[in-house]
């Protein structure tokens, strides 16, 4: 599988540092079975898996250039690191550009414009709640306030234990 390739790009772009090499893992794993749940078309499900993989690429120059890995720095730096990867492995500049737009925007929660875009954040959070420890009691907030698709809903409300209905 060519996205295979962008994995192994990611895992030597961050050699070294196995948290954030086992955050995109993650991340990209409950990407993938969300998208394949809502049954996303083929392009769909590539350019949700590929982006899942690198949505994180900008942390590195982030923590660089700001001394943060803020998520609005890493939406500003993202982008061109990807590019650039992404053109070295062969992507078309149609699938590029989305990829590049989902980096940029995958800290910004308001306006999500596709069906790629909702399944990443919802990935995103499903690590990153457990990541970060966040409070039990403040995960049905984040699921009610981010949550669109019935997969990544079901998904959180099994991991955490809620009960819907």
């Amino acid at each position: 599988m060519k996205h295979n390739k962008v994995v192994k790009a990611m895992i030597e772009y961050y050699s070294g540092d196995p948290k954030r090499i086992q955050h995109f893992l993650k991340v990209h794993a409950y990407a993938k079975m969300i998208g394949e749940m809502e049954q996303l078309d083929k392009v769909t499900q590539e350019i949700l898996e590929v982006t899942a993989v690198v949505h994180d690429i900008g942390i590195k120059l982030s923590e660089e250039k700001y001394n943060s890995s803020a998520g609005n720095y890493q939406q500003i730096e993202g982008p061109a690191v990807a590019e650039r990867m992404l053109n070295e492995l062969g992507y078309s500049k149609e699938f590029i550009d989305r990829c590049c737009y989902l980096i940029a925007h995958h800290h910004t929660y308001k306006e999500i414009d596709g069906i790629d875009y909702q399944i990443l954040v919802e990935a995103d959070f499903l690590v990153n709640i457990y990541e970060e420890d966040v409070v039990h009691e403040k995960i049905p907030g984040i699921r009610d306030k981010i949550f669109r698709t019935e997969s990544g809903i079901s998904l959180l409300n099994a991991i955490y234990g809620f009960q819907i209905g």
